[in-house]
């Protein structure tokens, strides 16, 4: 048996705007694990993007890893658990379904379970509750997903994304629970056909790589983003300059309060050094698609 692993696990966009709880878009922005078998368990976090104390058995990458091999019959083996993440915590972009991820695949290799993707996107959508950063951060690229009551995934998966993404990282939190407590319990008919059809339009568009009708469809949410924008800091202002300087569109990353735009390649450098003194205030993040999900090396 191996007795050290790699462990790499992107994080996510979701949503790209009406896209709610359905579509997401693997990011080539890194949770990385190094992990090693040893006689207890030690988890270290090399940056500030993790809890600075914790007890290991509220950690949630111990508690998925020990959740998962439980529900196989396994013993968890002890581990030295080094991580070192690109992705700040509660801010939109997928931090703890990377986590997520990154415990189920860690449960995976130390317990030799042999997990099928088909096993890694249900568990990690039925721990989520939904299925549009799991479904990211397992296979990279866009995913347009569907959770069904017994929680089994089905998912369209596209690769070579050939566009940019920038994304706005304001130096805020925002907890996924409150961003939820703003939105209406339920929408009129007519309402309803229209935010679908607007994210009908939107995945339609990302599939055939029409990222310009995407980006127009991305500004057009009806379910959530006209509810959450008044918790965003500079979110309108951030979409008006956007669109000046070239970007197709720009929506939430997932609850946010990071935004995200969609870009042409071509633009790319000019595009983040204007931003970058419009909102010296965000880290502004140029960023792709990844092409891979989780691997392990």
């Amino acid at each position: 048996m191996r007795k050290k692993w790699q462990i790499s696990v992107p994080g996510s966009t979701a949503n790209l705007g009406p896209g709610f709880d359905s579509i997401g878009l693997g990011l080539s922005l890194y949770l990385k694990l190094d992990v090693s078998l040893q006689d207890s368990w030690e988890i270290i976090h090399l940056d500030d993007n993790g809890p600075s104390e914790f007890e290991l058995e509220q950690h949630l990458l111990y508690v998925i890893a020990k959740k998962i091999a439980d529900q196989y019959g396994k013993e968890l083996p002890s581990c030295r658990v080094a991580l070192s993440s690109e992705l700040p915590l509660a801010r939109g972009l997928g931090s703890s379904a990377a986590v997520i991820v990154a415990g189920i695949e860690l449960a995976n290799q130390i317990c030799e379970l042999g997990l099928t993707v088909q096993e890694k996107l249900n568990l990690s959508s039925q721990i989520e509750g939904h299925p549009d950063n799991a479904t990211a951060s397992v296979l990279g690229g866009l995913t347009i997903s569907s959770m069904d009551e017994n929680g089994i995934v089905d998912t369209f998966h596209v690769n070579d994304i050939e566009a940019s993404f920038v994304v706005f990282v304001p130096n805020v939190e925002l907890k996924t629970s409150e961003s939820r407590s703003v939105l209406p319990e339920q929408f009129e008919r007519a309402y309803a056909v229209h935010a679908s059809a607007n994210a009908n339009m939107l995945a339609a568009s990302l599939m055939a790589r029409d990222f310009e009708r995407a980006g127009r469809y991305m500004e057009a949410d009806l379910f959530h983003e006209p509810f959450r924008s008044t918790l965003i800091p500079q979110y309108a202002e951030i979409r008006a300059a956007a669109k000046v300087y070239g970007a197709y569109g720009t929506a939430l990353s997932g609850a946010g309060p990071t935004l995200i735009s969609i870009i042409p390649t071509t633009i790319a450098e000019d595009f983040v050094t204007a931003m970058a003194v419009k909102f010296p205030e965000h880290h502004i993040i140029l960023t792709k698609a990844d092409e891979y999900g989780v691997q392990v090396i």
